[in-house]
């Protein structure tokens, strides 16, 4: 992969990632959670969402092992669940609002590309968009602490659970690297890709 298209990838990644935890923050927010506002997170401002793990390191192991599907995430909005209204299906909306956003954005990308919008410049760009955005909303889909996808398990379960299956967060980037090494997120993140590149007509040439 050469710097050019390195660059490009960084770029579409971290704004993807932020539009996803701001949305996060703004359904909170709507939903009677201010805490990321009050702590600047509302923001497209890149600095506040930089995680070294999820926004660095994760993508550039993927680069360094010449993954064809590159990923990545921002810090965690900070939301308050208790705050929330209602509480329980408020949290399964507040996680559901950053996956949400990341396949709006591969939606809108592939109408640009559909409506012939594109030049030769940015056909290629929005592709790596379209697919990074499908990713990201998959992937944090994904049931594993402290992914998104495992708070909308929450909020399905016994409030008494909660503890126990949230106590995996400081496990999960370990998991998710297991996970990798594994081959498992292939299994879960090429067939989402298939069925998109099909009903979308994009070709991501994985």
């Amino acid at each position: 992969m050469d710097i050019t298209t390195l660059i490009t990838v960084f770029v579409i990644l971290i704004f993807s990632a932020i539009v996803h935890e701001v949305c996060h923050g703004l359904m909170a927010e709507k939903l009677g959670d201010d805490t990321a506002r009050e702590q600047g997170r509302i923001t497209l401002n890149p600095i506040p969402h930089i995680d070294p793990y999820g926004s660095i390191l994760l993508p550039l192991l993927l680069l360094a092992v010449h993954s064809p599907i590159v990923f990545g995430a921002a810090k965690p909005v900070p939301v308050n669940f208790d705050n929330l209204r209602p509480r329980r299906w408020g949290m399964a909306l507040v996680s559901l609002a950053g996956p949400l956003s990341n396949f709006a954005l591969a939606i809108l990308f592939t109408a640009i590309i559909r409506l012939n919008l594109a030049n030769t410049i940015a056909y290629p760009i929005l592709v790596e968009a379209i697919l990074i955005n499908v990713i990201l909303g998959t992937f944090n889909l994904i049931p594993i602490p402290p992914l998104d996808g495992s708070k909308i398990l929450a909020s399905f379960l016994p409030e008494n659970w909660w503890p126990k299956l949230f106590a995996w967060e400081r496990w999960g980037f370990l998991i998710v690297i297991i996970f990798l090494y594994l081959g498992l997120l292939d299994l879960i993140l090429y067939p989402v890709l298939n069925v998109f590149s099909r009903v979308s007509g994009i070709n991501f040439g994985l």
